[in-house]
């Protein structure tokens, strides 16, 4: 099955690669291009709006980052002096029908008294974040709890008891402390405990698997009780992926519980192979998952990363300014929880 794995990853590496290079995203002050031609990986359940393009919106953006309490200094690009505001002003816009527009009041109204929680890394955070500043700025006086702790966060909504909740776990699979070191098993997910009971979990891991050397938080990968160095990140983050899924497979009631992974969001200097992996595991996951396909329309969107109007030290290309590309994901995550 790995060897598999591998052989597809070869191929569509040099697809991607070709994509990649054909491609260039829109810059500061232009509208980036359309987007026609972007293959779309074939994967368990996926929500139709591409392709499509971006395209000008004077009425963006959907709030304003003066009056949302929730955004981080680490996504706050506007707080941190950036001169440009062009990046705000793009609607992606499918070509073969129009996204519904965001309304927070019937976003309340239909989850009073639901759980929603992303669960990943930074990312999650940064989609999290923008949701919450999406609702509030439709209920700009109304009664809010904010909680922050090691590892979770939840804003609650407290007329309507909405909780939007934040679990974060970078790989998903367990990191535990151990006697050798700092271990990532990738066939444990304890974790899974804190996500039980959940009417809506929107899940996302990716970035962490590429950190190396001094930047990755683990001395050890864990899997059938041998212990490793390390591997392959690909295929590591398909083991990791696939304890996840059969995680689902165990837990979720679909009754209940409607599931969503946030796809890979790119870095700014390279096409994500690790959506290859993502596809094969949807496509053989039991319980229906929902992608929300963020890849390609977010490629194109170089403009909208903080860079270095941040917290943030150095140049950060891996998050996203809040407003900004974010709170289009969660136009697709809202489209498909109304649909």
């Amino acid at each position: 099955m790995l060897i598999g794995l591998m052989l597809v990853l070869i191929v569509q590496v040099s697809d991607m690669f070709a994509t990649e290079h054909e491609s260039h995203g829109g810059g500061r002050g232009r509208p980036p291009p359309q987007w026609h031609h972007l293959p779309r990986p074939k994967a368990g359940r996926r929500l139709q709006y591409l392709p499509g393009e971006w395209v000008y919106d004077a009425s963006y953006p959907l709030y304003d980052f003066s009056t949302c309490p929730f955004i981080d200094d680490e996504f706050n690009c506007l707080k941190y002096k950036r001169p440009d505001q062009m990046y705000l002003k793009y609607r992606w816009q499918p070509f073969s029908c129009n996204l519904p527009r965001f309304n927070g009041v019937a976003f309340l109204e239909k989850f009073r008294g639901k759980s929603i929680m992303f669960v990943g890394d930074s990312l999650s955070l940064n989609m999290w974040e923008s949701l919450s500043c999406m609702i509030h700025s439709w209920l700009p006086n109304a009664r809010t709890s904010v909680i922050r702790r090691d590892g979770l966060a939840e804003v609650a909504f407290l007329d309507y008891g909405v909780r939007l909740l934040l679990y974060r776990t970078p790989y998903l699979v367990d990191l535990e402390n151990q006697k050798v070191g700092r271990v990532l098993k990738l066939d444990s997910i304890r974790n899974g405990d804190f996500w039980r009971g959940m009417d809506v979990l929107i899940f996302n891991t990716w970035h962490w698997w590429t950190h190396t050397k001094t930047s990755q938080p683990w001395d050890y990968i864990e899997e059938g009780g041998k212990l490793y160095k390390d591997m392959n990140r690909l295929i590591a983050y398909y083991k990791g992926l696939t304890t996840w899924a059969r995680w689902v497979n165990r837990n979720v009631d679909p009754s209940k519980t409607k599931v969503f992974f946030q796809g890979i969001s790119p870095h700014i200097m390279r096409t994500p192979l690790a959506s290859v992996v993502v596809n094969k595991v949807l496509s053989r996951i039991k319980k229906p998952v929902y992608l929300l396909d963020i890849t390609q329309l977010s490629q194109y969107r170089k403009d909208a990363h903080p860079t270095v109007y941040s917290l943030h030290n150095g140049l950060d290309c891996s998050h996203w300014c809040l407003p900004g590309l974010p709170d289009t994901w969660n136009l697709l995550l809202y489209a498909a929880l109304f649909s």
